[in-house]
């Protein structure tokens, strides 16, 4: 590729591969030294998967608490030890007669701030181990539940025993769960069918790019097309355009002050706030200790 691209490219992940295989095709088709997603989706799921690439990478973590959105089918009257379509069943119920007002009852109940239990099948890990792997072994975990929101579920459809509808949440929350949940309430169990993520921190499927296209986009040499530069990936977070004197105080790391950042200038509503040039090259990912009025640098980026 020449020159070191940094950015990210918006992955429509495909059915039947892992997220660290989708890195490694992206790493591979873009000549890319680095590159790391900001949150995996199973192999089965598709959807939007955000890939830093380069010098991006360090941008990661400013994604990884963002809002998700997900399409879903839930199969009810089945339970799964994996809590989705790739486990074992473990129940059946033949049971499955609900009134459209019992399910929309049923799914509004958890909304909100919820508590929700980790499945024992999933890439946390316990004294360094991932969760499935102690589970494939019989040795299954379960961590503390722990608190997430659902902002909101919206039904598309109610054709029993699948319910398809899209949830959208908080980072760390766990659909297939969701889908046992409503399952345990209803009465009858329940799994996740099928997952896939339409929104993820702001990136939509929308502007998303399947792994064939953006294999045909890199053998045109046109990789630029699909990728967002750190800036511009920034998308909802306050920017203040950096003169010479405080480039250069950047370029060296020097200490920052009022004088250089003129806070009449910036949102500090937020936690961090982006400093670029005036051709919108991004410079440093900096925070302000509001108590003591320094400011920090959380990031800093050399072309």
């Amino acid at each position: 590729m020449g020159m070191e691209t940094n950015g990210i490219v918006v992955i429509d992940k495909p059915a039947g591969i892992t997220s660290a295989k989708v890195v490694a095709v992206v790493k591979k088709l873009l000549g890319a030294k680095k590159v790391g997603h900001t949150g995996t989706l199973d192999p089965f799921a598709t959807g939007v998967m955000i890939c830093c690439l380069n010098q991006a990478t360090r941008l990661a973590r400013f994604f990884l608490s963002g809002h998700k959105t997900y399409e879903a089918v839930l199969r009810l009257g089945i339970d799964t030890d994996t809590q989705d379509s790739t486990g074992t069943v473990t129940s059946q119920c033949e049971w499955i007669e609900f009134s459209e007002n019992k399910i929309r009852s049923v799914l509004k109940q958890f909304t909100g701030t919820i508590q929700q239990q980790p499945p024992a099948f999933s890439a946390l890990k316990h004294k360094g181990v991932p969760l499935y792997k102690l589970a494939r072994s019989g040795q299954p975990v379960r961590k503390a539940a722990r608190r997430v929101q659902i902002t909101a579920i919206e039904i598309r459809a109610i054709e029993l025993p699948e319910i398809r509808f899209v949830v959208s949440c908080s980072a760390g929350t766990y659909i297939r769960t969701l889908c046992a949940d409503i399952g345990a309430a209803l009465g009858c169990g329940g799994h996740l069918k099928t997952l896939r993520r339409i929104e993820s921190s702001g990136f939509s499927i929308r502007e998303a790019i399947s792994l064939p296209s953006l294999e045909a986009v890199s053998a045109s040499g046109n990789v630029q097309d699909c990728i967002i530069d750190m800036a511009g990936a920034l998308r909802n977070m306050p920017v203040f355009v950096a003169d010479s004197g405080l480039m250069d105080k950047i370029r060296f790391g020097k200490p920052l002050t009022d004088l250089d950042m003129d806070p009449d200038r910036i949102d500090l509503s937020g936690d961090f706030f982006k400093v670029v040039d005036s051709e919108n090259r991004l410079l440093a990912v900096v925070s302000l200790n509001k108590k003591d009025r320094a400011y920090k640098y959380n990031c800093v980026f050399h072309s």
